[in-house]
């Protein structure tokens, strides 16, 4: 991985103002602190900071082609570029270096504006066209390599951070509501929509095109969307043999791809199944010496070094190297990742994969391995199976007895409630039931708790389901399971797990992760297999437990799906910190107005009343996180005034200067 940014003229070919690119590039040192490099041309500038992996000597950006015709800035890894470097040479083209990133002004000879879909790895690309006066934004296809952009009157800046775009300082940092409305829908950040006002993400598989003198100059497109087969159309394929065969094939090509560097790459261990397999091939393919990674929670529940050992044991590696995460440590790091997560961020468990990157990175390594992925393909999470249980009840056409049982178990737990037809309108954003809405509404609880009145009138004919750009065409023709998939792909996985829990606080200390589950030829074979590969009865991700057999030990591959956290009520501690009374207080929370002062006060001292682990204690704890994360997120960024913390702006001026600085300047 790399950061990127630039800034274009959206009338024509004005100077960029001297210092702006500059700034956007300081900003982003974190992921990129080996090299840096600046393009220059009448009416764009780009920047690029580089994380070395591959190509180590001559893989310096911006790059370009032989005639100059092209010039571009690259975030990611192309794990296909040997072979496309193969197929450019057969078509005449001239290579001079090592480096993936060279393939893509060469691919855009040959392809133009289709270049996007001949490019296979995790990426955030931005390329110039010198002849059309063109720039071109394109993002990978699940959401990996983040890239954001705004309009700002007659300007475009572009950058793989927000905090990229407000170094600029053409970006007033100011709240969208919405965007926050969205973390307590989804507890995620899946776009386009984002906690600041004009500031968009760039959905996954997406494409931006910004060419000057246009009456519309700026066109986005989506050059890849996720599909499945039209129910009854799935692989009819009944020889588990021949699937696993298959399957097994895939993935060992998609772990071998990624353990493509010239540094060494490592791999996190948790002791599940899809970390356990990923390390498993890992072995098989690099040999025993690769180095592992673990956290061990301070909480016997939450604790998975024993299982990760275990794991290490059976597939013959070296121990796992151990981070340990404590309570006091989610408190003490906590504004650390809001600030490098750009967002209001719920899942504690996220500051842990922080820690875990700064020991990948004190170790001197700057790539890991990882296992997300599995879960979105294979269905591994416990909703579907709940799901599955509530639509046995809809054996009636039109009655949706699923849907009563659903609202009965809520008041039997005490919680609020949204009106009945809330649901069927979140389904019918969605194309249909899905297994998601359970999940993400109960923190979506928390809204009827803690907005304020002036929140709630501000958000009231807002839709967050339906501004996420979902193609609802093709999901209604697909199985309810898929469909279930597409959505945990779309909010959770892109917008939580490859952003708040993996790019962000891996590139926070330099360290790129890589998926091979989210390889597209593996997700290309799960998205064709029938629902019942995926979950057969009750047993989630079958297809890929019955692979593991042949790799790991029963204890592994029946073990159950364990969704890594670390405690929600980290912040409510006795004594409680510092900075969340600051940040709860009164006067911090009349300062930003977004909740409810005399219900946070009550809930943060009557939630401990509440049987530890109900559902209506859950819901109180999680929402208290948010309102705490979301106090904190706008502390950091919008106004500095709240807590005795450091502010953005402190961050930035801390930050140090580059080793090296690359300049190409088009005349």
């Amino acid at each position: 991985m790399c950061g990127i940014a630039g800034v274009m003229d959206l009338t024509g070919r004005r100077k960029v103002p001297d210092g702006i690119v500059q700034r956007m590039s300081r900003a982003l040192t974190h992921r990129g602190p080996d090299e840096e490099g600046f393009f220059r041309h009448p009416g764009v500038e780009l920047a690029s900071r580089r994380l070395s992996i591959v190509g180590l000597a001559d893989g310096q950006q911006p790059m370009t082609n032989e005639t100059q015709s092209a010039f571009v800035v690259f975030n990611g890894e192309l794990f296909d570029h040997v072979e496309q470097r193969v197929g450019l040479a057969a078509r005449g083209h001239h290579l001079v270096t090592h480096c993936d990133t060279e393939i893509i002004p060469h691919l855009w000879e040959d392809f133009q504006e289709g270049m996007f879909r001949h490019l296979r790895g995790q990426f955030a690309v931005a390329l110039y066209d010198v002849g059309r006066h063109q720039l071109n934004l394109g993002r990978d296809r699940f959401g990996i390599s983040p890239l954001y952009w705004s309009r700002q009157g007659d300007w475009l800046l572009f950058a793989s951070e927000i905090k990229g775009l407000l170094a600029s300082g053409m970006i007033t940092p100011k709240a969208d509501l919405r965007g926050l409305d969205h973390v307590f829908t989804f507890a995620a950040m899946p776009g386009p929509v984002t906690c600041f006002e004009g500031v968009q993400l760039l959905p996954p598989g997406h494409c931006l095109q910004i060419t000057p003198g246009k009456t519309e100059p700026i066109r986005q497109w989506a050059y890849w969307e996720m599909d499945f087969p039209n129910e009854g159309d799935e692989n009819p394929e009944l020889d588990a043999k021949k699937l696993v065969d298959e399957f097994e094939q895939l993935l060992l090509q998609a772990v071998d791809k990624r353990l493509r560097a010239d540094v060494p790459v490592g791999a996190y261990l948790s002791g599940g199944l899809d970390s356990s397999m990923i390390v498993a091939m890992a072995t098989k393919l690099k040999g025993p010496a690769i180095n592992t990674y673990t956290i061990r929670v301070d909480d016997p529940a939450l604790d998975e070094l024993s299982a990760a050992s275990l794991s290490a044991r059976h597939i013959g590696t070296k121990s796992p190297i151990v981070q340990e995460f404590r309570a006091h440590d989610a408190l003490e790091s906590y504004p650390e990742l809001i600030h490098a997560a750009e967002a209001p961020v719920i899942d504690t468990s996220c500051a842990a994969l922080m820690m875990l990157a700064r020991r990948v990175q004190f170790c001197g390594q700057k790539v890991v391995l990882t296992g997300e992925g599995a879960d979105e393909w294979l269905a591994g999470y416990p909703w579907y199976k709940a799901a599955k249980i509530f639509g046995m009840l809809d054996v009636i056409p039109g009655l949706r007895l699923s849907n009563v049982a659903r609202r009965a178990y809520l008041r039997l737990s005490d919680v609020p409630q949204y009106p009945a037809e809330f649901r069927q309108r979140v389904e019918d954003a969605v194309g249909g039931p899905n297994a998601w809405i359970d999940s993400y509404g109960m923190l979506g609880l928390a809204k009827l708790r803690f907005y304020s009145d002036t929140m709630q009138d501000a958000l009231l004919t807002t839709r967050p389901w339906a501004e996420l750009g979902m193609n609802l065409e093709r999901a209604r023709h697909w199985h309810p399971l898929n469909r279930s998939l597409w959505v945990g792909a779309r909010v959770t996985l892109a917008g939580h797990l490859l952003q708040a829990k993996g790019d962000r606080v891996a590139m926070n200390s330099s360290v790129e992760v890589r998926y091979p589950f989210l390889d597209e030829d593996v997700f290309d074979f799960t998205a064709r297999l029938h629902p019942r590969w995926k979950l057969r009865g009750f047993r989630d991700k079958h297809l890929l437990r019955l692979l593991a057999e042949r790799w790991l030990p029963p204890e592994i591959y029946n073990r159950r799906k364990v969704i890594f956290r670390a405690p929600l009520d980290s912040f409510h501690m006795d004594p409680e910190p510092r900075f969340v009374a600051e940040l709860l207080s009164e006067e911090s929370l009349r300062r930003t107005g977004y909740f409810d002062v005399a219900a946070v006060q009550h809930w943060r001292k009557a939630f401990r009343q509440l049987r530890a682990g109900s559902l209506p204690r859950l819901s109180v704890e999680m929402g208290l996180a948010a309102v705490v994360a979301t106090q904190l997120w706008h502390h950091t960024f919008i106004d500095g005034s709240l807590a005795d913390l450091p502010t953005e702006a402190v961050g930035m001026a801390n930050r140090s200067e580059f080793e090296e600085t690359r300049t190409l300047t088009l005349a």
